[in-house]
């Protein structure tokens, strides 16, 4: 592969950037979430439906970013040995 730069190869790099699209495209939903006036026949007080749905996806997207380089600095540790 060719690295393009600070140990970042394309496939890595086209992978950051399939994630940071989905983010977005996630994230656009939940700006439209409460547009518009409420339908007077619902409770006011209900809990929305989002409720933190994106906080856990953007958790476990650090998550699995953090467990990635890990394993990545694991596997060149072992290719210096």
């Amino acid at each position: 592969m060719k690295k393009i730069t600070n140990n970042i190869n394309v496939s890595q790099l086209i992978k950051i950037i399939y994630l940071l699209i989905v983010i977005l495209y996630i994230s656009k939903f939940s700006a439209y979430a409460d547009s518009g006036p409420s339908d007077p026949g619902v409770d006011p007080d209900s809990a929305p439906i989002d409720g933190g749905l994106s906080l856990l996806i953007a958790g476990g997207v650090g998550y699995g970013v953090k467990k990635l380089r890990k394993k990545k600095k694991k596997q060149q540790e072992e290719l210096e040995k």
